[in-house]
């Protein structure tokens, strides 16, 4: 067993070290590869799931405007700020967004339909707004 898979603090801490003091032959390469590559994964997931919210509170406005509050707004603006900020960390992200709320609106639906009660058939099957209203408001 290596030391990524018995402690991963431990390792991320120590091959840090290693980097920095320039002992790359101590580094488990394919470890760092895989944790490198994750981070880009989990950022694209944090725009993704951000959209989501986003977009079902979004829908719930609209299909439910009567039960509008200040904690919708809230969330949608809070939301919205820390997702620029991701896209801001990481702008190659950017042109991946209309992917990405494509695929997000679907999970908005299904929570806006669970959240609502009302019937996801209520819902269109495919977004109504854009990136930059999504972005924006």
């Amino acid at each position: 067993m290596t030391a990524y898979d018995q402690d991963f603090f431990q390792w991320t801490q120590e091959t840090a070290r290693a980097i920095q003091e320039g002992r790359f032959s101590e580094i488990d390469r394919a470890a760092l590869a895989d944790e490198v590559e994750s981070l880009g994964k989990r950022d694209r997931r944090e725009v993704g799931s951000r959209m989501a919210v986003i977009l079902m509170h979004m829908l719930k406005a609209k299909y439910q405007p009567e039960k509008e509050s200040n904690s919708w707004r809230a969330t949608l603006l809070t939301q919205r700020r820390d997702l620029a900020k991701v896209l801001a960390d990481s702008p190659s992200l950017r042109p991946q967004t209309a992917v990405l709320l494509a695929e997000a609106y679907q999970d908005a639906r299904i929570d806006a339909a669970a959240e609502t009660g009302l019937a996801i058939e209520t819902f269109p099957e495919a977004s109504e707004w854009t990136v930059e209203q999504v972005l924006a408001g």
